[in-house]
C-alpha cells in the first residue's frame, strides 16, 4: 500500500507542476472488473481480509484491468484466480458502469471506473483460491445482502437489480452522489 501513497504523492506533485505551468492534465483512472456470479436469485460474495489480516467487508470477485486486457478478459482472469471458475466471454454481460471517487483508507484513493459484469454460467465449483486474501465466501440472496458489504459494491448490485446501467458514487452531496 506504500505504492498507493507514493502514486498519490506523485500525482499531486504532477498536478501542482501542471497548474504552475498552465498545462491541462488528464485524470488517471483505475479500472476494475467486478463479477456478479449469479446462481438464480443468489450472488457469490467474498469476505476480504484487510491489511492487518482481520476480516473486512464482503466484496465481489474483482480485479483491476491489467494493461492490454479488456474488461471481459479481466473478469474471466479474476474469476479464475479468486474462485477457480472458468467463464466464457460470450456468456458475460456488462450490466453497469460506475464512476467512483474514493477517499477510503482501505481502498486506493482517487477516481475509479468500475465495471459490473454478470455471469450466470461457469465451469467448476467456486472455491476460495486465495485464503491469504479472503477468509470466506458465501452465496447470499440478492434481497438479503450482508450488512458488511463494501458500500459502492452494494450500490453496484442494487443498480443491477434496478436495471441502472450507469452511476456515480462518492462525489459528496452534489452531482451523482451515491446514484
Amino acid at each position: 500500500m506504500e505504492a498507493d501513497h507514493f502514486r498519490q504523492r506523485q500525482m499531486l506533485a504532477s498536478r501542482r507542476l501542471a497548474d504552475e505551468e498552465g498545462i491541462e492534465m488528464q485524470t488517471p483512472l483505475a479500472a476494475t472488473a467486478h463479477v456478479l456470479l449469479l446462481r438464480g436469485d443468489e450472488i457469490l460474495l467474498l469476505r476480504r481480509l484487510d491489511r492487518t489480516g482481520e476480516e473486512g467487508p464482503y466484496d465481489l470477485v474483482a480485479g483491476r484491468l491489467d494493461g492490454g486486457e479488456t474488461v471481459t478478459q479481466a473478469a474471466m482472469r479474476s474469476a479464475f484466480e479468486e474462485v477457480g471458475v472458468t467463464l466464457a466471454a460470450d456468456r458475460l454481460r456488462v450490466a453497469g458502469v460506475m464512476h467512483r471517487l474514493s477517499e477510503d483508507e482501505q481502498l486506493p484513493a482517487g477516481e475509479h471506473i468500475d465495471f459490473f459484469v454478470v455471469a450466470s454460467e461457469w465451469s467448476d465449483k467456486p472455491r476460495n483460491r486465495q485464503p491469504e486474501r479472503c477468509s470466506e465466501m458465501h452465496w447470499f440472496a440478492l434481497d438479503a445482502l450482508p450488512r458488511t458489504l463494501v458500500p459502492f459494491v452494494r450500490a453496484g448490485i442494487e443498480n443491477h437489480r434496478r436495471g441502472v446501467s450507469y452511476s456515480e458514487f462518492g462525489w459528496g452531496s452534489g452531482k451523482g452522489s451515491g446514484k
